[in-house]
């Protein structure tokens, strides 16, 4: 049996007529660059996402470099994230001559450990940036004490998390500005790339707009210098198609992950891995499911993929050890949890059209490679 990590396929094959009319609408007005797809779809994730604004832009990366921007990161100034998650969280504090400053992790949610937070700030402190990873929001009730207490603005990396909750309230909603991807490995996954960015204030509102055009709210002449980075025509109509699916797809995803967090359990293998946990007052969208095994990842990993399952390990590195933010002066052990995560931590497919029958051939080769190396 394969099993690929992700298979948008029937997903796609399913939409396919909506979607080709979807494109012909598009080709009829010619409204390639924003147009009134764009503008219906920011209508439409405004009021998914339980937000006054939602404003489209190019890529999930552009949303994060757009929102620092916004609340005027720049040099001299700091902004506190995590060590782990994809690059673009820290590479958009970067871009803007701005420092990052990392806090590790929890182990059991691998989102920034909210106890290390306060410890961090300084009077340079510009903002900082949670990550809701693989689809479950950071603890953002203590973040928001923090937030208040100290003055300091959260923007929330929500890249994997539409739809996913924190205490009944939706991501993108609990910060000064939330961004978000329409990667199409997303749970709302577009044809190209695409993202937004959600927001409650309507003076950063009004700044994401101009910023995502040159800074300009008026043709030709500009408030700022901003980006070009516009969410285009064609993606907006497509994601206009796939959105009143969302909800469906992520209770599949969820219904996905318990199903596993039960075979793991019956087949006896929690010992030898550790099954995702979702806090009591989160709602998990699990655009990621993703395991923990000490000791023997990469051989599992290869056992898999001769199995013909599926599999990546988000992130092998963490940030404060890549090569190009060496300059910041972090070394290995500086932050051990990111870094066992990094050595320990495997996803597997968890897209909501896998099956069953997938899920126990998954759970069954991981029991057979443990039965063998005992």
């Amino acid at each position: 049996m394969k099993v690929p990590l992700l298979d948008l396929k029937e997903q796609n094959d399913a939409l396919r007529p909506e979607i080709e009319a979807a494109l012909g609408r598009v080709l009829d007005t010619n409204g390639f660059i924003l147009g009134s797809e764009v503008a219906e779809l920011e209508c439409e994730l405004a009021g998914y996402c339980g937000v006054k604004y939602a404003i489209g832009c190019a890529s999930g990366s552009d949303a994060i470099l757009l929102a620092l921007m916004a609340l005027d990161v720049g040099p001299g100034d700091e902004v506190i994230t995590t060590p782990y998650s994809f690059f673009a969280t820290v590479s958009a504090i970067t871009r803007l001559g701005a420092t990052a400053v990392f806090v590790d992790i929890d182990p059991v949610t691998y989102n920034l450990d909210v106890g290390q937070v306060e410890a961090r700030i300084k009077a340079n402190t510009k903002a900082i940036e949670p990550v809701h990873l693989y689809g479950q929001c950071a603890d953002m009730a203590a973040l928001r004490e923090i937030s208040r207490r100290h003055g300091i603005p959260l923007v929330e990396d929500a890249a994997q998390a539409i739809g996913a909750e924190e205490d009944g309230v939706r991501a993108g909603a609990m910060g000064a500005i939330g961004a978000f991807s329409f990667y199409p490995s997303k749970n709302l996954g577009g044809m190209g790339d695409g993202g937004f960015m959600t927001t409650n204030d309507e003076d950063l509102a009004k700044k994401l707009l101009a910023l995502r055009v040159h800074g300009s709210d008026v043709k030709y002449y500009h408030k700022y210098v901003g980006l070009n980075s516009r969410l285009d025509g064609f993606q907006g109509a497509v994601l206009r198609v796939k959105l009143p699916h969302l909800d469906r797809w992520t209770e599949m995803r969820r219904a996905n992950a318990e199903r596993y967090n039960e075979l793991f359990t019956d087949r006896g293998l929690t010992e030898q891995i550790a099954l995702p946990v979702e806090r009591p007052s989160a709602k998990h969208i699990y655009n990621q499911y993703v395991i923990r095994v000490a000791g023997h990842r990469d051989e599992l990993r290869g056992f898999l993929t001769e199995k013909g399952v599926g599999t990546d390990i988000y992130y092998p590195v963490p940030l404060h050890l890549q090569e190009c933010f060496a300059y910041l002066g972090y070394r290995a052990g500086n932050l051990p949890e990111a870094e066992r995560a990094a050595r320990e931590t495997l996803a597997l497919p968890i897209y909501p059209e896998l099956t069953a029958e997938q899920q126990c051939f998954i759970v069954d080769s991981i029991g057979e490679f443990f039965e063998q190396n005992r």
